[in-house]
């Protein structure tokens, strides 16, 4: 538990000691482990397949507490101090090894008492919408109108009316919803709009409102024609941050604002703006999670760069939550994406078998969590599993694509 005697600048210290070195700084860090020591340590890990396990991570560990210090700050009415803490971590570029910044995890915290709640009656089937609380998001709005030039508060509110636009909405398709819950899903998006015009992403140096402005693209009327600047703006904000450009591949596809086309452009357009600090790895960041959604993404993309943009990655980011996260997407996600075409099928192998040198040079713990979520895949969110099952899940899923059955994982 967070306690009240945490100060801003404690937290901020503690947050820094968990990440890696220079992630703030704009670089992704390098390992301090010496070569030879990493060698021999990788290649006994692919010979026995026996990894250490880590069920809960130091970067799940540390988005519960950032989150957890966002909500007592909230709870206790210091939204001097938390905004204060929200705008400093924006300024600072702060985030996880992982990629999650700490603004976002302490807004988010900050709204959890408000928006769960919600989250949990609308994605109840056995309850009615009417059910849903509404008082919460008015006592937000009154905060915000006690600190209306605070752009750290004011994260707080319109992460708020996103999170519960998205609760009315759900994951199901436009054409089959109740109107009541798209009609709810619009207001919410269009208060959250309305809240976001009175700050200036750039004016404030702040890459938490530019991408507060992606998320409300899904709202908006033409979309399409803003989508890139948007997100080029937030990566130019904040280069080192590989999930905007992941987001950003997501949005590039034809089922939300974009085309293949789009998709290959832009990627390639991220890998020369990100160059300095991912070589060609924003090309491979872009097309991630686009990859994993649809198969269809493999038909434009250029094999040799996307290997090469991972390569670059994983000499950089060489924390074992990114170094899973590929992993993962080489030996489950991949094999389970259908193709058609001969040279989608021939790129599809050539990025799997990337998986060997993955383990023999990278792989250096499991985290069960992150094989989970790739087993699941992305936007498979209409019956969670609980996180014990998601890890079993992970684990199995491990197992099975690195040794078939005889990974060995030690506990820690």
């Amino acid at each position: 538990m967070i306690k009240a005697k945490l100060t801003p600048a404690r937290m901020m210290q503690k947050i820094a000691s968990m990440r890696l070195p220079q992630q703030t700084k704009g670089r992704p860090a390098k390992s301090q482990t010496p070569p030879c020591a990493r060698q021999d340590h990788r290649q006994d890990n692919i010979a026995r397949l026996t990894l250490p396990e880590r069920p809960t991570s130091a970067e799940d560990s540390l988005r519960q507490e950032i989150e957890a210090r966002g909500q007592f700050l909230a709870r206790q009415d210091r939204w001097d101090d938390l905004g204060e803490e929200i705008r400093a971590a924006d300024h600072q570029r702060d985030h996880t090894p992982g990629g999650m910044a700490v603004a976002d995890l302490l807004a988010r915290g900050a709204r959890l008492d408000v928006v769960q709640p919600i989250e949990q009656i609308l994605g109840d089937p056995g309850l009615l919408p009417q059910h849903a609380p509404r008082d919460g998001i008015k006592a937000l709005e009154e905060v915000l109108e006690e600190y209306p030039d605070d752009f750290g508060v004011a994260l707080v509110i319109i992460g708020a009316h996103i999170d519960i636009a998205w609760a009315w909405r759900g994951e199901g398709w436009e054409a089959a919803l109740p109107q009541i819950r798209q009609q709810t899903f619009q207001r919410h998006m269009a208060r959250a709009a309305e809240l976001l015009d009175r700050f200036s992403p750039f004016e404030h140096d702040s890459p938490s409102l530019a991408a507060c402005r992606c998320a409300l693209l899904a709202a908006a009327e033409t979309p399409t024609s803003r989508m890139a600047d948007d997100y080029e703006d937030l990566i130019d904000l904040d280069p080192a941050n590989p999930r905007h450009m992941r987001a950003f591949g997501n949005h590039l596809l034809p089922r939300w604002f974009g085309s293949y086309q789009m998709l290959e452009v832009e990627a390639r357009r991220v890998a020369m703006m990100t160059e300095d600090l991912w070589g060609t790895g924003g090309y491979a960041w872009v097309y991630l999670d686009a990859l994993s959604v649809d198969p269809q993404a493999l038909d434009l993309l250029d094999g040799d760069m996307f290997l090469e943009g991972m390569r670059d990655i994983l000499d950089r980011a060489t924390d074992q939550h990114v170094v899973n996260t590929w992993a993962a997407f080489c030996a489950v996600t991949l094999p389970s994406l259908p193709t058609s075409q001969r040279s989608s099928r021939d790129v599809l192998r050539r990025i799997r078998a990337a998986l060997d040198w993955i383990l023999r040079d990278h792989l250096q713990e499991l985290h069960p969590l992150i094989w989970g979520q790739a087993k699941m895949g992305l936007g498979a969110y209409a019956q969670l599993p609980s996180i014990e099952e998601l890890a079993e899940m992970g684990r199995t899923a491990a197992a099975n694509a690195l040794g078939s059955g005889s990974l060995q994982t030690q506990p820690t």
